[in-house]
């Protein structure tokens, strides 16, 4: 099935594309959506635009489009967006990372119950501890970018997700309700490696910036590498 990819740059719409490609089906292309606020209720913010360089580890074609991100309006951009994607490429389906928000899932299979699309979310309602194992287990490259909740300090920014960040992740689910997975933008990761990935990608430069009660790493540079 020809499909389209909502793509953040995160481990979620990373790791529902590579299960895709996995299964069989044909990735067109990647579709990343810049908002204009901060705040967007549909959209992945942190780091945003540097997919340019994921896309081009990964070989697959990225489109690019401004939103204004404001609640609803963002859902009637993407529509448009679809629609032009459905004239133009004639694809046949929408992959999502969706794990547990009912407001995006929701909005996205409208879209695509509209236009006679399958919307293919693998992540929906997974456990997220097995979920987070299998990231690790098949080589995912994931970097944490911003924090946002208790029990999740400056010190989680810029660290790759492994096997000892998992612990310490399950331990603040169960102290603080931290969600394993970051559901709910708890924490924003970055993917610099994985399976589908031709190449790597390596951060040269970033900065953490810090509010009251979170924190971004903001990357400056990357740059793309032969995998060795």
């Amino acid at each position: 099935m020809k499909m389209v990819s909502l793509f953040s740059g995160g481990k979620d719409s990373l790791f529902a594309t590579h299960l895709a490609i996995k299964e069989g089906h044909e990735v067109l292309c990647l579709l990343s959506l810049e908002s204009e606020r901060d705040d967007s209720y549909m959209f992945h913010v942190p780091n945003i635009s540097l997919t340019k360089f994921q896309a081009e580890a990964m070989e697959i074609p990225l489109i690019i489009k401004r939103v204004k991100g404001e609640k609803e309006k963002e859902v009637k951009e993407l529509e448009e967006i679809i629609s032009e994607l459905v004239k133009e490429k004639g694809i046949e389906g929408i992959v999502t990372g969706a794990i547990e928000s009912n407001y995006q899932r929701e909005r996205i299979q409208k879209i695509a119950d509209r236009y006679g699309l399958f919307h293919y979310a693998p992540l929906w309602k997974i456990d997220a501890v097995r979920y987070m194992e299998s990231l690790i287990k098949e080589g995912f490259s994931v970097v944490i970018v911003s924090v946002s909740a208790l029990g999740l300090d400056e010190s989680f920014l810029g660290k790759v997700i492994d096997r000892k960040l998992l612990e310490r992740l399950k331990f603040l689910n169960s102290k603080y309700g931290v969600h394993v997975a970051g559901e709910g933008g708890e924490y924003e990761t970055f993917v610099t490696d994985c399976p589908i990935f031709k190449k790597k990608l390596v951060i040269e430069k970033s900065k953490i910036l810090k509010e009251k009660s979170s924190g971004v790493l903001v990357i400056e540079s990357v740059r793309v590498s032969e995998k060795s």
